[in-house]
């Protein structure tokens, strides 16, 4: 008991836990979206029971990791996100990821199966076509300024604050070009599925990823699935905060 207390107050600029909770039964970490950074789930614990602990991971070029290069592809990200959620990893856990944040999650997932080290007791996924499913061909991370931000407005995923203050966009711009970068160059590679229940998420008006693109993530475990689809565009995950939150919450009570 007194090594898992101090595993678990290890501290790393890849994990930020905005209700730090030493006395949970399972920890939560969650892969943020193109763009985005751990805030996106600060208010996560106030909905979810008392026994998960949210950790949100945070990529370099964000937050206080803001003067570090951002990756540009998986194939570095992952085995470096791998490693430095290993320390945290003394307990029963869950994955959680959306869009870009999905498949971050689930090839760090396939990593810790394949070096033989814990594995998550649940993978959930959201706004991300399966995996083995080819990309679409056209790249908008090298698009023109105005493009890019009108393909930013179309995804209305950036609030709208943000796209008219010519100084943010400094700022957010780069970032979120190489963040596309890293998904729109995802190269998938086939190994055996997980063996751990994986619960997918969609929303009903995501003219991105629609229920065809989701159902054949099925094939990426040998475990219990489920799609839940809910009301919303792309970004259904913080209009469909609350209801999403219970799913998560009761599929993890009963693992």
């Amino acid at each position: 008991m007194q090594v898992m207390t101090e595993v678990s107050r290890i501290s790393s600029p890849w994990i930020v836990q905005p209700k730090p909770n030493h006395n949970a039964a399972i920890r939560l970490f969650c892969f943020p979206y193109a763009g985005g950074a751990p805030h996106i789930f600060r208010n996560w614990p106030e909905s979810l029971p008392s026994f998960i602990e949210v950790c949100a991971v945070q990529l370099p070029g964000r937050g206080n990791r803001l003067r570090e290069q951002s990756y540009t592809s998986f194939k570095d990200l992952v085995p470096d996100a791998a490693s430095a959620l290993r320390p945290f990893l003394d307990r029963p856990f869950a994955f959680f990821g959306h869009s870009m944040g999905a498949l971050a999650a689930f090839e760090v997932a396939r990593v810790l199966r394949d070096s033989g080290n814990r594995q998550p007791e649940i993978l959930f996924v959201s706004g991300s076509r399966a995996p083995q499913l080819p990309r679409k061909g056209t790249k908008t991370y090298d698009l023109p300024d105005d493009e890019f931000i009108e393909e930013l407005r179309r995804l209305n995923g950036t609030p709208d604050e943000v796209l008219e203050h010519p100084e943010l966009l400094q700022i957010v711009l780069p970032l979120v070009r190489t963040d596309f970068a890293v998904t729109e160059s995802y190269e998938y590679v086939e190994q055996p599925p997980l063996n751990r229940p994986l619960v997918v998420f969609g929303g009903l008006a995501d003219t991105e990823v629609g229920r065809e693109r989701l159902e054949p993530w099925r094939q990426q475990t040998t475990g219990p699935f489920k799609l839940v689809m809910l009301p919303g565009d792309h970004f259904f995950l913080h209009s469909q905060q609350r209801t999403m939150l219970t799913t998560i919450s009761r599929e993890l009570q009963a693992v």
